[in-house]
């Protein structure tokens, strides 16, 4: 029952919204002629046609030919990213490297020491520990 009128509620708020008239008819846009110090001269082109307003991001088509500045900016923004995606694979590359060196490391002095402990359980006394009969290279 209690969803019934959370339902009625919310259709009837957005129906109260919907049914206002808009506030205004055009939008706002600074003027790059305009004087800040001179408040006396009435501002030309201030105000636009509230369809230019909505379209005013959307002027270029997606075919459209790009200034410089934006080709520029978005070169830099793709090689700063390029830039930040090597370096994160480089720091991960020498952590691998790192503990693969130290995994090898450890693995290394586990085998010595097993087969120094085999060499001693082995040992029959008869002839010499190995490190004393190393060949020389």
């Amino acid at each position: 029952m209690s969803w019934t009128y959370v339902t009625l509620l919310a259709l009837l708020t957005l129906f109260v919204a919907l049914s206002l008239p808009p506030e205004a008819d055009s939008a706002a846009v600074l003027s790059s002629t305009g004087n800040a110090k001179d408040p006396q001269v009435p501002p030309r082109g201030i105000f636009m046609k509230e369809a230019d307003a909505s379209h005013f991001f959307r002027r270029r088509t997606r075919r459209g030919v790009k200034s410089q500045d934006e080709i520029s900016a978005e070169q830099r923004l793709v090689l700063a990213a390029d830039e930040r995606k090597r370096e994160f694979h480089e720091e991960k590359r020498n952590e691998f490297e790192s503990y693969a060196e130290e995994e090898h490391d450890e693995q290394n002095e586990r085998t010595r020491e097993s087969t120094e402990q085999w060499r001693e359980f082995h040992y029959d006394g008869m002839h010499p520990p190995h490190e004393y009969n190393r060949h020389t290279i």
